[in-house]
């Protein structure tokens, strides 16, 4: 990923976070759909942190990307027999960022690392062809960032006294399983895959 290497841990950060989350959360979901979401969501999460990583500390290649390719184009096709859109094209977004970092020239890996050019201050335009496919590239920002506005309109709070009534008698749910929890997740693994895909 293209830019300074704090952006790399802040990503790394929120996405193990809401990976171990997700993966807490299928302790408490019983068989079925939503126990497959979760898990879902925490591959997720932790794949985004293990390509974020800057590549001073760890450089995945050549392993990394056929690997990372490997793993989120299976999870892609399980993702549409299980009719989740949504988990599909994530993971289908995770493996187009793998080509990237398997095509990028030398220096310059697409999705991942700090470029030495950037690292010297040269501008980041000049280094926009260096993975991934500009039109792609775009519809994918497109996607994730109406997915992330989406997500955060799910957390604002519920003023209706209808509502906020029929809440107050509804029965303890763990904190594992609480919505505005998960809507937050959803929110920052749109966020992060937003600013990897901007940086690829």
């Amino acid at each position: 990923m293209h830019g300074p290497p704090l952006i790399g841990w802040l990503l790394v950060a929120l996405c193990a976070a809401t990976g171990t989350y997700c993966l807490l959360q299928t302790r408490g979901e019983p068989p079925g759909p939503g126990r497959r979401v979760a898990r879902a969501e925490a591959l997720m999460g932790w794949g985004m942190a293990a390509m974020a990583v800057p590549s001073a500390v760890l450089d995945p290649r050549p392993w990394g990307p056929p690997a990372f390719a490997a793993v989120f184009g299976v999870a892609a096709v399980r993702a549409v027999g299980h009719h989740h859109l949504h988990h599909s094209i994530g993971a289908l977004a995770m493996a187009y960022m793998a080509f990237a970092m398997m095509t990028g020239r030398p220096g310059a890996p697409g999705g991942h690392g700090h470029d030495a050019s950037m690292a010297a201050g040269g501008d980041m335009a000049s280094n926009a062809t260096a993975g991934g496919i500009p039109v792609l590239t775009g519809a994918l920002l497109a996607y994730f960032a109406v997915y992330a506005v989406r997500s955060g309109l799910r957390l604002l709070p519920m003023t209706d006294g209808t509502v906020t009534a029929a809440g107050a008698g509804a029965p303890y749910v763990g904190w594992s399983r609480r919505p505005e929890l998960r809507h937050a997740c959803r929110l920052t693994m749109a966020i992060g895959m937003f600013v990897m895909l901007l940086t690829l």
